[in-house]
């Protein structure tokens, strides 16, 4: 089944779900993909400085990566096509006004946005207000 595309009808039934974890994102220089599937990476993008890999914190640790800022993830269990119009920027503004940002990877059925740990349950509340 098509991913939806109409934005009003996304935008009433987001059913943003707070998902259990939390997440890092670390860059690996001279890195490729592959590299590092030991700790089952939630994704990667390879960069001209680098590997990004998006990870459990327990498994950046275990690597012994660094990284900056400890993020949870929101997923939005409306099937959006991915080429809809408008629902990062609907989304990513919503957010913005809280002062909270918004990494944004759209997947195939689903949008993940990822937020500041310490901000994810004010960023659930501002999803849910479109809804209401």
């Amino acid at each position: 089944m098509a991913g939806e595309k109409n934005l009003r009808k996304l935008m009433a039934s987001l059913s943003p779900q707070l998902v259990e974890g939390e997440f890092v994102f670390c860059t690996i220089p001279d890195a490729q993909y592959g590299d590092f599937a030991e700790l089952l990476p939630v994704a990667s993008f390879c960069e001209d400085e680098g590997l990004t890999l998006l990870v459990t914190t327990e498994n950046a640790d275990k690597a012994g990566f660094n990284y900056e800022s400890i993020f949870k993830c929101i997923t939005l269990k409306v099937h959006s096509s991915l080429e809809a119009v408008g629902l990062t920027a609907a989304v990513s503004g919503k957010l913005a006004q809280r002062g909270i940002s918004a990494n944004v990877i759209a997947a195939y059925h689903h949008d993940h946005i990822f937020v500041q740990a310490e901000k994810a349950d004010a960023a659930l509340s501002a999803l849910n207000e479109f809804i209401r």
